[in-house]
């Protein structure tokens, strides 16, 4: 993206320089230059799912990042770090803590995704959830090793920039972070068709794409001034119950999975694969203190398979291609664990 010009010297090498004349008291009488106050969260805004990218010189383009939103607070009191939710992570990511407060003495509010990258530099969702311990309930887990993509800059230095429109916001952002490397990096945007950018995403293994409007404000919600494109779809489930393993008594067969209908949990099939055996393990120890106590299962259900039914708790990252006519995933695949305070969408069928 072009940035605007700098503006030219005023003085050439041969003239004597200009030196400004003592500052003096100011007077009463005139206005002080407003400040707006640091807000103390601000509700993300959220990109809506589209199934092509959309045309126009308006939209700027850059990679759907693979892991937990973010919105890191430099204040004067210290740094905090914020979940999508509002919670305070802020001693559950001391590599980005520590990265923000190298970029102080500024205030500032930074929006972003924390990352763990694998040994290909690629955004790892299960390799942050490991580096966190996520187990569906606060284990104080650190990752360490996390990296923070910031994408967007909403408070700096006593202004707030919610109202002013993206590209402007976006060079703020340049040249707020300057090419830093460390554990808070640029989320670069990608100069290419979008529609060739994804071919390219795609066939790198990546999640998708992500393109926001250029000449829009900083909106909570989804609201549509930004939008994804994904590759694999991924979405968060609920886990409702397990099949047993016949192979092992530590284990289970799949994860019976469930997304609301309105306000009612409904069915939507089960995942046995991407599950690390250690994993398994640990999961079916959780799911064991979870076990359901009524009668009715908590989704109906009308299939012959044995479940051991749990309480609605846990969410589950899956990955999958398409749904089958009647209503199931397709090709599911386990990603990892969302803890709540990440406050992770539970799909919700149409």
């Amino acid at each position: 993206m072009t940035k605007p010009p700098r503006s030219k010297p005023l003085l050439r090498d041969a003239e004597a320089p200009i030196r400004s004349k003592p500052r003096g008291k100011r007077n009463p009488a005139q206005p002080q230059l407003p400040f707006d106050p640091m807000p103390d969260r601000v509700e993300p805004a959220l990109a809506q799912l589209k199934a092509h990218p959309p045309r126009g010189d308006q939209w700027s383009w850059e990679l759907k990042w693979d892991g937990y939103r973010l919105a890191v607070h430099i204040e004067p009191a210290g740094i905090r770090i914020l979940t999508r939710g509002g919670h305070d992570w802020t001693h559950r990511f001391p590599a980005i803590e520590a990265a923000a407060r190298a970029l102080g003495p500024a205030t500032m509010i930074i929006d972003g995704e924390a990352v763990v990258l694998d040994e290909e530099g690629r955004p790892d969702f299960g390799l942050l959830q490991q580096s966190l311990g996520a187990s569906g309930k606060m284990t104080g887990n650190r990752a360490s090793d996390a990296v923070l993509y910031a994408f967007d800059l909403i408070y700096l230095d006593g202004h707030d920039l919610r109202g002013v429109e993206y590209r402007s916001r976006r060079h703020l952002l340049e040249d707020t972070l300057d090419g830093k490397d460390g554990a808070i990096r640029l989320s670069e945007t990608l100069d290419a068709e979008p529609a060739v950018l994804l071919e390219h995403v795609c066939r790198l293994g990546l999640e998708g794409i992500v393109g926001k409007n250029l000449d829009q404000p900083y909106r909570s919600g989804r609201i549509g001034d930004w939008v994804k494109v994904k590759c694999v779809q991924s979405e968060a489930f609920m886990v409702v119950g397990y099949e047993p393993s016949t192979a092992s008594s530590a284990g289970f067969g799949s994860l019976v999975l469930a997304a609301y209908r309105d306000h009612d949990l409904v069915h939507v099939g089960s995942v046995g694969t991407g599950f690390r055996e250690a994993e398994t393990n640990k999961l079916r120890k959780m799911l064991d203190k979870l076990r359901w106590k009524q009668k009715q299962p908590p989704v109906p259900y009308s299939g012959k398979a044995d479940i051991i039914w749990v309480e609605p708790t846990l969410i589950a990252e899956i990955e999958f291609r398409a749904w089958t006519a009647d209503h199931k995933l397709r090709h599911p695949s386990y990603k990892g664990l969302r803890e709540r305070q990440d406050n992770a969408d539970i799909f919700r069928l149409d």
